[in-house]
């Protein structure tokens, strides 16, 4: 089980590591190593999180998104997307992007970093908008109790995620941006960018998950009809249709798993700068990472461990809160990948201890209950 599902990232991980030791020798290939476990480790929750909504897809679907996700993943947000920030940053085409980013390194890796409000305004307002959509609905299973049974009285007020959302991101842009900067010789407003960075952030989220729930729904619908359809297929001979839209809202849902991918791969990204600014290295080392969220996210669907320990999806979402808070606190203030990482790390460990200690529990009541 753990070959078949992790035997690609074995793989991708010998290939990536000999690439790099004939790119740049051992010291590369300790590079590629150290971004292949800042990757994993900040993107653990994103595994656990990415597993609640892919359990729900078919086996073709998370075929899917190992294979056509993982090209995204790696070449597009590990590749390109450092590029296009530079490209859009300094207002270059791509091709002297990519120039820049071989020939002068260092003024490359300062564009980023420039960039780095705008990106972390995005990422925050669509991680913070996944967490309060999660604290906020009612669930049969709570972790903390005491903290999630008010949250979810007041998650019937409507659209409330997104208003405390948009005040978060005035007050952030009022406190964290409020100073603007000089660069290039131009005056710019970080308030103003961090205010219009965020409100994409907060459409693509209402946008991607709004489909990706819609066609969610309408899956959920035509599973119910498809046991009817085939019953009518066997009488009259005719085709079923009822794939068509299964496809379609499969496509959504991959959608929507693709962007909350991006958002969280934000802070590895940007993490990454701290220990090279060489992009062949950041590639091979960010996509091995990369590789194993993916893996692992699979491995999570096909062992069902969300349900056997009901409490690390809660554990993930609130590992989203707190990453999307580190966001957009690094607009104005350095804070270290270890933290970050260590952040999602222990509130997941804790889920799960806490999952274990339930089943422990439960287990011994229903003995005595037997006995």
């Amino acid at each position: 089980m753990v070959l078949k599902t992790f035997g690609w990232s074995f793989a991708i991980t010998a290939l990536g590591l000999v690439a790099a030791v004939f790119y740049g020798g051992w010291q590369a290939f300790g590079v590629v190593a150290i971004l292949s476990v800042l990757e994993i480790s900040l993107s653990f929750d994103n595994a656990v999180v990415n597993a609640g909504i892919l359990k729900k897809m078919s086996a073709f679907w998370q075929k899917i998104f190992l294979t056509i996700g993982v090209l995204i993943a790696v070449f597009g947000m590990r590749l390109v997307f450092p590029v296009v920030i530079v490209a859009i940053s300094a207002k270059i085409g791509p091709i002297e992007a990519v120039d820049l980013a071989v020939s002068d390194k260092e003024m490359y890796q300062q564009l980023v970093t420039d960039a780095h409000p705008s990106i972390a305004a995005f990422g925050g307002m669509f991680l913070l908008m996944i967490f309060l959509d999660f604290i906020f609905e009612d669930r049969d299973i709570k972790w903390l109790a005491w903290l999630e049974r008010p949250l979810a009285k007041l998650g019937k007020v409507d659209m409330l995620s997104a208003c405390i959302a948009l005040i978060v991101l005035v007050i952030t842009s009022m406190t964290f941006a409020a100073n603007a900067h000089q660069h290039g010789g131009m005056h710019v407003d970080k308030g103003q960018t961090v205010l219009i960075s965020g409100v994409l952030g907060l459409i693509t989220y209402m946008v991607v998950g709004g489909l990706s729930g819609y066609f969610e729904n309408k899956l959920e619908e035509e599973e119910e009809a498809e046991q009817e359809a085939e019953e009518e297929a066997k009488k009259t001979g005719k085709p079923v249709s009822a794939a068509v839209m299964a496809g379609k809202a499969a496509f959504f849902m991959f959608l929507y798993l693709e962007v909350l991918d991006a958002s969280f791969s934000f802070d590895g990204v940007i993490g990454a700068f701290a220990i090279t600014n060489d992009i062949v290295l950041m590639a091979l080392g960010l996509g091995i990472g990369a590789m194993y969220v993916r893996s692992l996210t699979v491995y999570l669907v096909r062992q069902g461990t969300l349900d056997d320990y009901v409490y690390l999806e809660h554990g993930a979402h609130y590992a989203i809160g707190a990453l999307a808070v580190i966001l957009l606190v690094t607009i104005q203030y350095e804070i270290n990948e270890v933290i970050t990482g260590l952040v999602g790390v222990v509130l997941i460990g804790w889920s799960f201890w806490s999952s274990v200690r339930r089943n422990k529990r439960l287990e011994l009541e229903g003995s005595t209950a037997e006995a």
